[in-house]
């Protein structure tokens, strides 16, 4: 039967970086937080954070066998701030953490072997899981000693940052769970004043309706009108309110060829993608966590980025997209097309589109 210690050497064995014990439980706090957070609506889009709450909530709802839970890290440090190039207009900002492959597949590799060396070891059942079942993760990395959720509801950790990504194996086995982390944002705001759209409605309270974030990767939909010159050239992701927090200057880059920046995406033209069918989107973020919201959710995105950049030579690239199948891509390129082109060539493309249009979101974005 392998003890604590030999789980934890054996773990940074197979490649994390940080292995921390918990039990399978969470507190009264957490599960009040996130009934909160669901019953005033600030889940958006996301259905399936009410649909499965119940699990969310209590781990062993999820699955009642578990006693212990294996919080895992791995480093995705940047060794750079993400935002540099925000000043680049004409450049697309991607998420740190997207700019290679995708850290599901990376994390899962790493928990199979972990798990199965466990189960083989142990006779104990496991379960692992990365980010795509209803687990808490962060509150259970925080119960483990992992790290803490910020004022922004994001991990924080003294070693590593923001810079964490986290994974979980489940287990039957009865495992001595490692003390808790404080919190340690003391008088700190910096995360909650950098947001760019105000998404935060106080410390530790995020309305994801107004989160970068949420807004290019799980919003479907039409982005609220409102909110996209507030977006600037971010299309996939915002990693603000983490690259200002305090705690990064304990953090390292990381060593993983997996999460270095891709060339490609390290600071691509908008120009470029904004040309991309389906088909060049899916070879180009093969492997990529930026797939699965597809391409017409993307170029929306980059349309958006397009519209903010001021500059006057991108107008054609919007224009091209203005009779695009997608409904929220052409509402995206009026939008875009409109901010940067004068009111006659405006005029001019609306008598060649607009009466022909039938979506009525796209049908509101030329009357607006």
């Amino acid at each position: 039967m392998p003890d604590k210690e030999a789980i934890r050497r054996f773990a940074f064995d197979v490649g994390f970086d940080a292995v921390r014990f918990a039990r399978a439980e969470t507190s009264v706090q957490t599960q009040k937080r996130l009934r909160d957070f669901i019953s005033q609506g600030l889940h958006g889009d996301m259905g399936w954070m009410a649909e499965k709450a119940d699990r969310r909530a209590h781990p062993q709802t999820l699955w009642p066998a578990a006693r212990s839970v294996i919080m895992l890290g791995l480093n995705y440090g940047p060794g750079h701030d993400p935002r540099e190039l925000l000043q680049h207009t004409e450049r697309g900002v991607v998420s740190a953490y997207a700019r290679n492959k995708d850290y599901h597949d990376v994390l899962k590799k790493r928990l199979k072997r972990l798990a199965m060396w466990l189960h083989e070891t142990s006779g104990h059942e496991v379960k692992i899981f990365v980010d795509t079942a209803p687990v808490m993760e962060k509150p259970l990395a925080q119960a483990a000693g992992l790290g803490w959720q910020g004022k922004h509801t994001n991990l924080v950790s003294r070693e590593f940052g923001s810079w964490l990504f986290l994974g979980e194996v489940f287990t039957t086995l009865e495992i001595e769970p490692d003390a808790p982390e404080a919190d340690h944002c003391g008088g700190c705001s910096r995360c909650l004043e950098v947001c760019p759209t105000a998404a935060f409605m106080g410390p530790y309270k995020l309305d994801a309706r107004r989160c970068i974030s949420y807004l290019t990767i799980e919003h479907k939909g039409h982005i609220p009108r409102d909110l996209r010159a507030l977006m600037g050239n971010r299309i996939y992701g915002c990693d603000d309110c983490l690259a200002v927090c305090p705690w990064n200057k304990f953090a390292h880059t990381t060593g993983l060829n997996d999460f270095l920046p891709r060339a490609e995406l390290t600071a691509p033209r908008l120009a470029d993608l904004v040309t991309l069918d389906d088909a060049g989107f899916r070879a180009l973020f093969a492997g990529s966590p930026i797939k699965r919201i597809g391409r017409d959710r993307f170029i929306r995105n980059v349309l958006i980025a397009i519209g903010n950049s001021g500059d006057a030579g991108l107008a054609a690239c919007a224009e091209l997209l203005l009779n695009d199948p997608a409904p929220v891509v052409r509402a995206a390129a009026v939008w875009a097309f409109k901010r940067l082109v004068s009111s006659s060539a405006f005029a001019l493309a609306h008598a060649k589109y607009a009466a022909a249009e039938t979506d009525t979101e796209v049908a509101a974005e030329w009357r607006s």
